[in-house]
């Protein structure tokens, strides 16, 4: 029974981080950044001062981090004394009934037996859900599952680079009820704001260092470079 909990644990816990790396995502940092930071904070490993600004910066993710902390500790402790009780002698060997089974395997070695299963298990387990194909599949299914239940809105802005003193590089995508939509960069003001619009992305062709009489229109992304928390704050606008 052990080893089964301790097989389900470990699991559970790569399902738990997948969907922390989605949930990241979805409120805003890249894809790369998301998987880190989601698999730091369940397993309590920590990240860079620099990375820690990403997390707590943001009332959603520090709720996500928060979640994510509190499962981690709760399935390490279920998984260390699974995997204790695993490798006690004859707990899995000694269950099946194989003839001769303890003639051909000595007591004293049942515990070496039991923890070379739990190594194939776990490591057979890794392979799974670090394929490719099976991983772009789980992380679609449970990204359109927390979509569609509404347990992270996602967002159209997302931070790219996080540089020094609270400065990054972000990208927004501009919708139908942004601030800015029809100004232009003249006319949006985001200079003031000590941001800077360092390229604008038109169905898919990118113009690097726009003039300041560039339209801002429907569909449009903006990278942009600046003070991150006036980023947030004004290009960070939830869709109406």
């Amino acid at each position: 029974m052990n080893l089964f909990l301790l097989i389900f644990t470990v699991i559970i816990s790569f399902i738990v981080v997948r969907i922390g790396a989605i949930a990241f995502h979805l409120t805003g940092i890249n894809w790369a950044q998301a998987k880190f930071q989601s698999l730091s904070c369940f397993t309590g490993t920590g990240f860079t001062t620099k990375e820690a600004e990403l997390i707590t910066g943001n009332p959603r993710r520090r709720r996500i981090a928060t979640v994510l902390m509190i499962l981690g500790n709760a399935g390490l402790v279920t998984m260390i004394a699974a995997f204790a009780n695993s490798i006690r002698p004859g707990l899995i060997m000694s269950r099946f009934s194989i003839p001769f089974l303890h003639s051909v395997i000595p007591s004293g070695l049942i515990p070496f037996a039991n923890l070379m299963i739990i190594i194939i298990a776990v490591f057979v387990i890794y392979k799974i859900f670090t394929n490719a194909r099976f991983s772009k599949k789980l992380t679609d299914i449970l990204r359109k599952k927390i979509v569609e239940k509404e347990i992270v809105s996602p967002t159209t802005f997302e931070e790219l680079l996080l540089a020094a003193n609270g400065y990054g590089v972000s990208q927004v995508e501009i919708y139908e009820n942004f601030p800015l939509l029809d100004k232009t960069l003249r006319e949006s003001g985001l200079r003031k704001l000590d941001i800077m619009v360092l390229a604008v992305e038109k169905e898919g062709t990118l113009v690097p260092n726009p003039p300041p009489d560039t339209k801002i229109l429907l569909g449009d992304k903006l990278i942009c470079f600046g003070k991150l928390i006036n980023m947030r704050k004004e290009l960070k606008v939830a869709p109406g």
